[in-house]
């Protein structure tokens, strides 16, 4: 009694085929009650997905094994479940404890020993053994949780130790190895077309001429189907008949699931694969969220198929392509990713009436599979996880909702939301893109969504590989439902895909910011701010600032930007509250031919204070401010200021660097054209009709160039409160053009007027080392005495002209010519000059000029 049982075993472990066992004979009586022995499973190598821990196996009247809880046989074609298990696991040792002793050893292919045989087995197969004890022996362990897929539990009596399966990926790095066995099954199935050739078991074996092994032939058979088989959407649709027959199939060269699946299974049947149909619910064409699959009839078949003793699932028909019910029609488009599909990801787009066909450790129930994300092949190939939410119903909290994915590699992303039960037209193009923020970073996405009203909204998330240029791939939705709407300001469209760093900032040279990776929205105080990008290599930057009231060619006002070698700085002005789009892009500064690339997107949010428009940037600033990559080429360096902006309260500013010799600056100053006439008070306008005044001197009157050696300070003295433009140039040689070399954004909050400084020539700034102490005004009262004091570096003599009268400087013991001069000494002096003699010509020349104001109308008339 106790050989038949081992025997029976024997046969159902090691998935013995039916036939076989039906030539062997009946299966033997069944013991008594109290003899009948107990499996115990000491260590056995298990499909991944198979937990032993469920109910015990049973046995079928032929003799094979059923899934644990399965009691009937799987509604397909000739086929039993006790193909379930593997034909290759392996029980090298059996030991029955009752009162007599019986051993009997099995080899690698399931084949029993007879007695008396002696055969060697290997190390491994040594080392594994299955116990069989009477039920009695066998003391009751309480209940555990199932093991995860892949899980090895310790071992204890009465329950098997879990062993990991074999994956896809295990099977075939990936499915480049089928090049040639995809080429021939394509080429074959063409060949057949031509001939007018339907017969399965020739199809079957042209197919797979090619093929070595028992996975190359299924590869080759999928294949096939895959490229020959279109989906039968009118049949789907009811409008012509339902071609489900291999036969048909082939012939009409259409079908629906079920004709793939039965032709899938002859095809397998006729080259020697074991194969099944399994059928069950699906989300394809026909399924809606939130609809309830209790009490419905599947609508899909698929297959599964025994490879290596393993079972596998694959689904030709979605293999194949899609359908467009838009236009009812059949898109074929291979999708290699339901070709042995992993049970993990399968389960979350086809859910088997019977629960074994699920193939995982921990089945799930109907229930969960409708509220799972559908999640299409793109979503598993790009290497795509979902971490919030983990279903697909979304209701807000606080008017907001988060999604979130990760990633094993980096990829791009972006989204669709659509507001569901309105028409699109009155939508204006669909719900806004400020409906969602979304932020993407190397290890995945978060969107965060802000519906703008109460409703349902449809969210579809797109993807493809960071560098690719295809159009994105639709890889999972969302419903979401919102109840309250937050009320918040309208925000900026943001054409780029996503906020913070893109995902291909790092490849552009942008390593970092000073605002983290800027997913956040960013509050700017006081209407201004201040973001530094860390760069690996030198780059150039543009950018673009839009707000939904902004006036774009007054938004190019409100940035400034600083281009250091590793280093970018820009400068931000928010006119208005409300939410801003600060865009960033790059390119290597070596590279004027490249195009730039968007490397950043951040949300900006001015709730109080922004700035005044008057105290925007001047207009005409260049690409570069402040010191950095171009001051660095052309030799200057040792900035008393290294910034672009510099503030004043006194309305003076002193800026000193160092330059070649060589090199010819010339500096501007000029600030927002403005009606002059229109900011005066009626007061002042009146006094100024009353008495006649000079015009105003000009902008560059408030510049002042001193050379000492190889030190420059440029000094600047600012008429009114405002913003201002300094800008720097030079040359290197007399004939060559003046090239612009950064600009400084000078800001004075200083009431007093401060004067012009005196109008200078080419005597005073190609003469280096000259230093003018005072007076330091252009504009000199009239009737007073002046004290001159100038220091000129080479100079025989230096005088002061006011009219017909010259007064010489004398020299002292620091070298400064200096001289007490009368400004009056003329009627209708309107300016005294100051000249000298440097030996370079027989004429003195002139280095600068005075004006001389308080001088009377009529007197100058006269």
């Amino acid at each position: 009694m106790s050989d038949s049982a081992v025997q029976k075993f024997s046969l159902a472990f090691s998935c013995a085929d039916t036939r076989r066992s039906q030539k062997e004979g009946p299966d033997p009586s069944p013991q008594p009650q109290h003899e009948r022995p107990v499996l115990r499973v000491e260590k056995v190598i298990t499909d991944r997905t198979w937990d032993q821990t469920q109910e015990k196996p049973k046995l079928t009247p032929n003799g094979q094994l059923k899934p644990a809880g399965e009691h009937t046989k799987p509604q397909v074609a000739g086929e039993g479940l006790g193909a379930l298990l593997s034909r290759k696991v392996v029980f090298e040792k059996f030991s029955v404890k009752d009162s007599s002793s019986v051993k009997m050893c099995v080899n690698e292919e399931g084949e029993e020993q007879r007695p008396g045989t002696k055969r060697q087995l290997s190390l491994e197969s040594a080392n594994r053994t299955v116990t069989v004890v009477k039920k009695r022996e066998v003391r009751r362990e309480p209940d555990k949780p199932k093991a995860l897929p892949g899980q090895i539990e310790t071992q204890r009596p009465g329950q098997a130790v879990f062993i990991k399966r074999k994956l896809r990926k295990d099977l075939f790095s990936s499915s480049e190895v089928f090049r040639r066995v995809d080429t021939d099954a394509v080429k074959a199935g063409k060949e057949l077309k031509e001939k007018c050739v339907f017969d399965i078991q020739t199809v079957a074996q042209r197919v797979t001429q090619g093929a070595k092994t028992e996975l190359e032939r299924l590869r080759a058979i999928w294949v096939w189907l895959c490229h020959n088989i279109d989906y039968d959407v009118t049949g789907y649709l009811g409008q012509s008949k339902k071609l489900c027959s291999p036969e048909e199939v082939i012939a009409a060269g259409r079908g629906l699931c079920c004709g793939y699946s039965s032709l899938c299974t002859e095809l397998c049947r006729v080259v020697g694969i074991e194969c099944l149909e399994v059928p069950g619910h699906s989300k394809g064409i026909g399924h809606r969220r939130g609809r309830s699959l209790q009490g419905v009839k599947s609508d899909h078949l698929w297959n599964a198929v025994c490879l290596g003793g393993q079972w596998y699932l694959l689904d030709a028909c979605w293999g194949a392509g899609r359908v467009d019910m838009d236009t009812n029609t059949f898109i074929n488009r291979f999708d290699d990713f339901y070709f042995l599909t992993e049970p993990e990801d399968f389960i979350d787009s086809h859910f088997p009436d019977q629960e074994s066909w699920q193939l995982l450790a921990t089945p799930i129930s109907l229930e969960e599979f409708e509220r799972r994300v559908f999640k299409t092949s793109s979503f598993y190939t790009l290497g795509l996880t979902l971490l919030q939410p983990k279903h697909w119903s979304i209701v807000t909290e606080d008017g907001e909702a988060t999604v979130s994915l990760g990633s094993s590699r980096s990829v791009s992303f972006t989204y669709e939301i659509t507001r569901l039960g309105v028409p699109q037209q009155d939508l204006q193009g669909g719900a806004p893109d400020s409906s969602g923020l979304l932020t993407v970073s190397q290890r995945g996405m978060k969107l965060k969504l802000i519906p703008p009203a109460k409703g349902s909204y449809d969210i579809k998330l797109f993807a493809r590989p960071e560098k690719a240029t295809t159009p994105f791939s639709w890889v999972c939705s969302f419903t979401l439902a919102c109840q309250t709407p937050k009320a918040s300001e309208e925000m900026p469209q943001n054409p780029f895909l996503s906020w913070g760093l893109q995902a291909q900032a790092r490849s552009l040279g942008v390593t970092g910011t000073s605002l983290g990776n800027g997913s956040q929205v960013i509050v700017v105080d006081a209407g201004m701010l201040e973001l530094v990008l860390q760069t690996s290599r030198s780059l150039m930057v543009l950018c673009d600032l839009v707000h939904p009231g902004l006036d774009p060619d007054l938004s190019k006002r409100c940035l400034a930007t600083q281009i250091e070698s590793h280093r970018l700085t820009v400068h931000v002005l928010c006119p208005s509250r409300g939410f801003y789009r600060l865009s960033v892009f790059v390119r290597d500064y070596e590279m004027p031919a490249v195009k730039f690339q968007n490397a950043a997107n951040f949300l900006l949010h001015c709730k109080e204070q922004p700035v005044s428009v008057t105290s925007l940037f001047p207009p005409g600033l260049g690409s570069s401010c402040g010191p950095g990559i171009r001051t660095a080429d052309a030799g200057l360096s040792k900035f008393s200021h290294t910034g672009a902006l510099v503030s004043t309260t006194q309305g003076k500013v002193n800026i000193t660097f160092h330059t070649p010799r060589e090199l010819d600056l010339h500096v501007t100053l000029s600030r927002e054209e403005t009606n002059q006439k229109a900011a005066l008070s009626v007061e002042e306008a009146e006094a100024q009709q009353e008495s006649w005044q000079p015009p105003a001197p000009t902008l560059a009157r408030h510049l002042f160039l001193t050379y000492t050696d190889s030190k420059v300070t440029v000094s600047a003295n600012l008429p009114d409160v405002g913003v201002y433009r300094l800008g720097l140039y030079g040359r290197t040689s007399p004939e060559g053009d003046f090239s612009q070399l950064c600009d400084y954004i000078l800001r004075n909050s200083c009431e007093r007027r401060q004067p012009p400084f005196p109008t200078t020539y080419s005597a005073w700034t190609q003469n280096r080392g000259s230093v003018l102490f005072e007076p330091r005004s252009g504009l000199l009262e009239a009737g007073t005495w002046v004290c001159f004091r100038v220091r000129v570096p080479g100079a025989r003599r230096v005088v002061v002209v006011a009219g017909d009268t010259r007064t010489e400087l004398k020299t002292n013991k620091s070298r400064v010519w200096e001289a007490e001069v009368f400004s009056g000494a003329g009627k209708g002096l309107t300016q005294i000059k100051l000249a000298a003699d440097t030996g370079e010509s027989a004429d003195m020349a002139v280095m600068m000029t005075y004006n001389i104001q308080g001088v009377d109308r009529e007197q100058t008339e006269e």
